[in-house]
C-alpha cells in the first residue's frame, strides 16, 4: 500500500524541481521529505531519486509514479471536498496564502474573525508573490489565494478558477517632508518629472511595475536606491534619498519626516479571494471567502464591487506585478 505522504513528497519534487523547494511548499525541513523518498524506494523496490550535480533528478520510475500521484492527490482532495459538502460543516485545513502586504494589512483580523466563527477550522497561512499563488491554487496546492490586479495591468488568471473582489487598493506618492509639493492635497504624476526614485530591485514584478507606472505619466525613471521592502523604501525617503510609490493597504504609520500624497492618474489595485471553481462546495471556503468580503477595509481604501464567486477570465498574456 502506498503511503499518500510519501506520494505526496514525491510529487512536490516533481512540481518544484528540487527537495528544498518541495520542502518550503509542503512546510516541512528537507531532511523529512528525503526520509520520506527513501521510504517511498523501500516499499516500491524502485530507485526514485538519482543525484545530478548538487541536486537531484528523478527517475523514469519515479515521474510515472509522481504522475499516477498527482492523479490520487486530486482524487483524495475531491473527495476530502464531497464529504465536507455532506457534513456542512466548516472544519478542515484550510491553506490560504497572500501577497506581503495583503498579509499583513488584511488577513490577521480576518483569520481572527475566522477562527472565532469556526473554531475547529486549522488555518495555515502562507505569505506567497501572486504569480506563485495563483499557480499553486490551480494544482491545487493551495485552497485559497489573495491575488492583486493593477486595474492598468491585468493578472493572467487560469480557467477553472473563481475569485471574488474584496477591496480596491490606491498607491500614494512618498515625499519627503520638505518637499516642495509635500502638501499638496493631490498632484499630477507629470509634476514629479526630474525626480530620482526609489524602488525594489531591477528584475522584481514591483520594479516593472514601477517602470510601466511612471512611464504612463511621461517619466523616464532615474533611480537613486534599490530596497525591496516597502518600510525600507519609506525610510530613504525620509532620508532624502528620492521619492517613491506605496500602496496604501499594509502600509503602517507613516514617520514624521515623509508625506504620502495622492497622485493623478490614481494607481489602483483590486484585491480577490481566489480559488478552483470545483473546491467551491467546502464550507471552509465558503466561510473564509465570506468573512474575507465582511471584513472592514482598512482606512483608506473602498470595499470593492463584484459577484461572489464570479470566474476567473482569463488574460490573454500574463503581465508583471508588484510582488508586494
Amino acid at each position: 500500500m502506498l503511503d499518500l505522504h510519501r506520494l505526496k513528497a514525491l510529487h512536490a519534487v516533481a512540481v518544484y524541481g528540487s527537495v528544498g523547494a518541495a520542502a518550503e511548499a509542503l512546510m516541512v525541513t528537507p531532511s523529512a521529505i528525503s526520509q520520506q523518498l527513501a521510504k517511498l524506494e523501500r516499499e516500491t523496490g524502485s530507485t526514485l531519486i538519482e543525484r545530478s550535480g548538487r541536486g537531484v533528478k528523478l527517475t523514469d520510475a519515479a515521474g510515472l509514479l509522481a504522475e499516477h500521484a498527482e492523479r490520487i492527490l486530486a482524487l483524495v482532495e475531491m473527495a476530502e471536498a464531497d464529504f465536507e459538502a455532506l457534513r456542512g460543516t466548516v472544519v478542515g485545513r484550510l491553506s490560504i496564502a497572500a501577497f506581503p502586504t495583503a498579509a499583513r494589512g488584511l488577513l490577521p483580523g480576518a483569520l481572527n474573525e475566522l477562527k472565532r466563527r469556526h473554531p475547529e477550522l486549522d488555518l495555515v497561512l502562507y505569505e506567497r508573490e501572486p504569480e506563485r499563488q495563483v499557480r499553486e491554487v490551480a494544482r491545487g496546492e493551495l485552497d485559497l489565494a489573495l491575488v492583486q490586479d493593477w486595474l492598468n495591468r491585468p493578472m493572467a488568471i487560469p480557467e477553472g478558477l473563481s475569485r471574488a473582489a474584496l477591496l480596491d487598493d490606491v498607491a500614494d506618492v512618498i515625499l519627503p517632508v520638505g518637499h516642495a509639493l509635500a502638501d499638496r492635497r493631490e498632484i499630477d504624476l507629470a509634476e514629479l518629472h526630474g525626480e530620482r526614485w526609489i524602488s525594489s530591485s531591477p528584475g522584481t514584478v514591483c520594479h516593472d511595475w514601477l517602470v510601466f507606472t511612471l512611464r504612463t505619466a511621461a517619466l523616464e525613471p532615474e533611480f537613486s536606491c534599490m530596497a525591496d521592502e516597502y518600510p525600507t523604501q519609506i525610510a530613504l525617503v525620509g532620508a532624502g534619498h528620492g521619492c517613491a510609490i506605496v500602496p496604501r493597504l499594509g502600509r503602517d504609520v507613516l514617520p514624521q519626516d515623509v508625506r504620502a500624497v495622492p497622485i493623478l492618474p490614481r494607481p489602483t489595485r483590486r484585491i480577490y479571494a481566489l480559488w478552483r471553481t470545483d473546491a467551491a462546495r467546502r464550507p471552509a471556503i465558503r466561510a473564509a471567502v465570506e468573512v474575507l468580503r465582511q471584513t472592514s477595509p482598512p482606512p483608506g481604501l473602498t470595499a470593492a464591487s463584484g459577484e461572489l464567486g464570479e470566474p476567473a477570465t482569463p488574460s490573454s498574456h500574463a503581465v508583471p506585478h508588484p510582488g508586494q
